[in-house]
């Protein structure tokens, strides 16, 4: 079967800045590629630049992967000395001044919990625990601890200040959780980065879930992807110029209590993880966005949250089930070129 070559990846990158044809600009010729990868965000960023010679690319890896380390430091909710960690610590307490970047993709996130229906929320913290828990003791959180962990999440819970680079969680036991959207955010900050010292070809990769695209590699029409379905098996190729991609899984993480399998994605508005396997992704000109769309499109389903895609500007997205079915935004396939055949594959 095709989909065993995948080894149940949900996406596999294509990382190169090769051409099997020489391109037909010489302007496009990329003369040095540099690709290189960390451990960072709990998984691993690939990083591909097409740069003038080594020398600069090398420094510019180090550079990155440096300011992705800092980002970490503030964001991890594993990290008891980060922001965020004091921060959730503090709920109830009042404000709490922050490093910038936390405060900004606070504010940022709740814009994006209205954008999506609610379906995407940063504060979704106590439902993580709660079902955290269940995972630990193979049981069913009670519909007590549910009712009480739901009563600490919503955009109303918690308060921004940018101007003071603040942040109020209003509520003890509040909680933020930025899983679903830090590394996407990442991504834009290194490429808006990239694109000030003049680096307009590249492919950053958080793992098989961010992607972000700089230009094109030579001779390509974009930068190659593969997409998997929500059994590990192949589902189609993708090609990424100028823009982002997030993939996610509903099942990709999950735990089997009493015979159901119970996702690591869960539904801030019911506060319950999805168990249905489906894969989603969203394509939009910056990696936070696409996150958080993506996140809305697997829980929304095949109407509403394909509708909500089609209703936005420059935003596509793709669902796809555990048995291959795909439900698509009108604009997907033309804005990435997807193909459902495998590459190489003939007639």
């Amino acid at each position: 079967m095709k989909g065993g070559r995948l080894a149940a990846a949900v996406l596999a990158v294509l990382l190169g800045c090769a051409s099997a044809a020489p391109p037909e600009d010489p302007a496009l010729v990329c003369p040095v590629t540099v690709s290189d990868g960390r451990y960072l965000m709990g998984t691993v960023l690939e990083i591909s630049l097409c740069v003038p010679d080594r020398a600069t690319g090398e420094v510019l890896m180090r550079e990155l992967f440096a300011e992705v380390a800092a980002l970490e430091r503030t964001f991890s909710r594993f990290d008891v000395k980060s922001d965020l960690s004091k921060l959730n610590r503090e709920s109830g307490s009042g404000p709490l001044r922050v490093a910038a970047p936390l405060a900004e993709l606070t504010s940022l996130s709740l814009q994006y919990t209205a954008l999506t229906r609610g379906t995407f929320d940063v504060t979704v913290g106590p439902l993580v625990l709660v079902w955290l828990e269940a995972e630990r003791t193979r049981t069913l959180p009670s519909a007590v601890d549910l009712e009480a962990a739901r009563a600490r999440v919503g955009p109303g819970v918690v308060r921004v200040d940018l101007a003071a680079s603040s942040v109020d969680l209003l509520v003890p036991g509040a909680m933020l959780d930025f899983g679903g959207i830090a590394k996407g955010w990442t991504l834009d900050r290194l490429a808006e980065k990239l694109r000030r010292v003049g680096v307009t070809r590249a492919l950053l990769a958080f793992g098989q879930s961010s992607l972000c695209a700089l230009g094109k590699p030579a001779g390509w029409d974009g930068w190659g992807v593969l997409l998997g379905d929500a059994s590990g098996g192949f589902a189609g190729t993708a090609q990424l110029s100028d823009q982002s991609l997030s993939i996610s899984g509903s099942l990709g993480q999950y735990a089997e209590i009493a015979g159901v399998r119970y996702g690591h994605v869960i539904d801030p508005r019911s506060g319950e993880p999805l168990t249905q396997a489906r894969v989603a992704g969203a394509l939009a000109a910056d990696g936070a966005r696409s996150e958080a769309l993506s996140k809305a499109l697997l829980i929304l389903g095949e109407q509403d949250g394909i509708a909500l895609l089609e209703s936005l500007p420059d935003t596509e997205g793709i669902l796809i089930d555990e048995s291959g079915q795909t439900w698509q935004t009108s604009g997907w396939t033309e804005a990435v070129r997807y193909s459902a055949e495998w590459p190489g594959d003939e007639d």
